[in-house]
């Protein structure tokens, strides 16, 4: 995170607060374990957590407002080398207060959100001084900018008048954030394949002005309309030189390595997932599971490919071809339903009523009442992932979520759209509605947000949130879901080959200098992915790092978590009873969850 810096007097007394606050909690801490005991050890802790969630707008405004802090709308990040000097100042106050702080005198759910803090201060340190991707990812800068706007148009927290002189003000200072983002570049260390989709999304950020700000904007008086169209000028000039620079500067000479290599890579795997599992432990569980999955995906077939050829007699040892080809015969049933071109939209509307419908009907979890909507991807997001769960900040209310899917490009060929249907085809699509849906994304962050540590909701885990994604799909199938079609399993047991495969490309590629043509064998003829969905995954895999491995990770925790709550259970275990205690601690990694539901040791990353 980059740290806001505004006018000079209000940084001095910003800095004055920050200060003031966390000498009153390193000198309160101080006298707690020996002095006042545990009660006041929480005491010191929550002020300091409190004064975390305060400082959110000085990391960034952008940030602060996707949060649900609109304290500072007006404001667009500065990103220039002052900030990121507050930036690592401001970070390593809060390592120092934490450090003085007797954790062993802490509740358990302070504990819990004292490790969540350490965590991030410390990811966040190593990021901004160690990863550095301030200076060689364009996309990070095409991310604010973007993000500062659509999050203060796409949901009504406030009057839309109010929102609109929000934007107003952030699009006065654009050409302000472009310039320190440019400088802040170093073109060399850029890799071509980030300076490619920036090129791409830049472009998008017109489409946000012109489709959200505009139709709005008889929402204002005429001198509001003045300023606000004056201030799109500024903003789509200033973007146009953006394009400009990235297509003429940036892309001929962007010649760095989007592979990080295995020190960055172990590191900031580290911190990604906040899990005991090394690297080498992922991948060689991800290879056995890829094996025990493909085998499960043959079972299934012979069962598809029976029903169309009774008479047919299988092998007792079939080679790998002979199950690859009857794996594949089988899926060509699932591709024979395709969803239209231009109505994957409104299949997901209709798949998500269904998973609702389904929960409730099995008592599978408490459904929650949150509004949820399912919308285009904006266009400075595409280009990365197909779909995605865009939450409402966590310390907004009653806002809607967004269930957000990419249109197909207009450019694509009809070989293309037809691979892109055939990998999301209407039991695709049923699939992923759950992993983003219900009980999916929408329905996990929607309880757990309920959870009052606001720290914790802002802290959350992508490897709780994403492994519950996947075990939510396992789980809907298994409990019958589909009424236990063997077409639904074997999708969604392709599906759950995808995450075996993403651990393993993710460190392949950026450790071991897996190959496109290797990654795309293993993805296409290992796990039956269609050409555009593996070429789709290659491109993300390069435009990131450690992320495709908290899907798999965080599952294989979903799944020890539940076995073991359920042997201590017994008989009074239920699925409705073990998801919604579950989800009731928030979304921290699934470590601490389990330490909770099974009154274990609270995990300690270091003493």
């Amino acid at each position: 995170m980059l740290r806001f810096a505004a006018d000079k007097p209000a940084r001095d007394y910003a800095v004055m607060r920050r200060y003031l606050a966390l000498i009153f909690a390193l000198v309160f801490s101080l006298s707690a374990g020996s002095a006042m005991g545990g009660s006041a050890a929480d005491e010191a802790f929550e002020n300091l957590a409190n004064e975390y969630i305060s400082n959110l707008t000085n990391f960034s405004p952008v940030t602060a407002t996707l949060l649900g802090d609109h304290s500072a709308d007006g404001m667009l990040d500065q990103v220039d080398s002052a900030a990121r000097d507050e930036t690592r100042q401001l970070l390593s106050e809060y390592a120092q207060a934490l450090a003085t702080i007797d954790r062993d005198e802490l509740s358990r759910a302070n504990q819990v959100d004292a490790e969540l803090l350490l965590h991030e201060v410390e990811s966040s340190l190593w990021s901004l001084v160690v990863l550095q991707e301030w200076a060689w990812n364009p996309l990070h800068y095409i991310n604010i900018s973007g993000s500062g706007i659509y999050g203060l148009l796409a949901r009504e927290f406030a009057p839309l008048e109010e929102r609109l002189m929000s934007a107003a003000s952030r699009l006065e200072q654009l050409p302000r954030f472009l310039e320190q983002a440019r400088n802040s570049i170093e073109i060399e260390r850029v890799p071509k394949i980030h300076a490619e989709t920036a090129i791409q999304q830049n472009a998008g950020l017109v489409s946000i002005i012109e489709s959200m700000i505009v139709p709005a904007m008889d929402a204002l008086s005429a001198e509001q309309k003045e300023r606000l169209n004056a201030a799109i000028e500024t903003a789509k000039d200033a973007i146009a030189n953006q394009q400009t620079w990235l297509e003429e500067e940036l892309l001929p000479r962007a010649n760095g390595d989007f592979r990080i290599g295995a020190e960055l890579y172990d590191t900031k795997l580290a911190f990604a997932l906040n899990s005991p599992l090394s690297r080498k432990e992922i991948t060689a569980r991800a290879e056995a599971e890829y094996e025990a999955v493909r085998n499960e995906m043959y079972a299934v077939s012979r069962q598809v490919y029976a029903s169309k050829h009774p008479f047919t007699a299988f092998p007792d040892n079939p080679d790998e071809a002979y199950k690859q080809a009857i794996i594949r015969a089988a899926l060509e049933e699932a591709y024979k339903e395709l969803p239209p071109r231009d109505g994957i939209v409104e299949v997901a509307r209709e798949y998500l009523q269904q998973a609702i419908d389904f929960v409730i009907e099995h008592n599978i979890v408490t459904m929650p009442e949150d509004p949820v909507e399912i919308i285009i991807m904006p266009e400075f997001q595409r280009g990365i992932t197909v779909a995605y769960l865009d939450p409402p900040g966590p310390l907004d209310h009653n806002q809607s979520a967004f269930y957000a899917v990419a249109p197909l490009p207009t450019d694509w060929t009809e070989e293309q759209v037809e691979s892109f249907l055939r990998e999301y085809n209407m039991l695709s699509i049923q699939d992923l509605t759950i992993h983003e849906g219900v009980p999916g994304h929408y329905l996990q962050l929607a309880l757990s947000n309920r959870y009052p540590s606001a720290l914790r909701s802002v802290l959350w885990s992508g490897p709780f949130v994403e492994g519950w994604g996947v075990y939510a799909e396992q789980m809907m199938v298994s409990e019958g879901y589909m009424n236990h079609d063997p077409l639904m399993k074997l999708i969604n047991l392709k599906w759950y080959l995808r995450a075996v495969t993403n651990a393993i490309i993710d460190s392949a590629i950026h450790v071991d200098g897996m190959t496109r043509d290797a990654a795309m064998n293993l993805m296409v003829e290992g796990g039956f992915q269609e050409e555009r969905e593996a070429a789709g995954k290659w491109v993300r895999a390069q435009l990131s790092s450690a992320q495709l491995s908290t899907y798999f990770v965080g599952y294989q925790e979903h799944l020890e978590m539940r076995a073991a709550v359920q042997e201590l259970w017994g008989e009074e275990f239920t699925l409705r009873r073990y998801h919604d205690q579950a989800l009731s601690y928030g979304s921290p990694p699934v470590r601490f969850v389990r330490a909770l539901m099974l009154n274990e040791d609270i995990p300690r990353r270091r003493e």
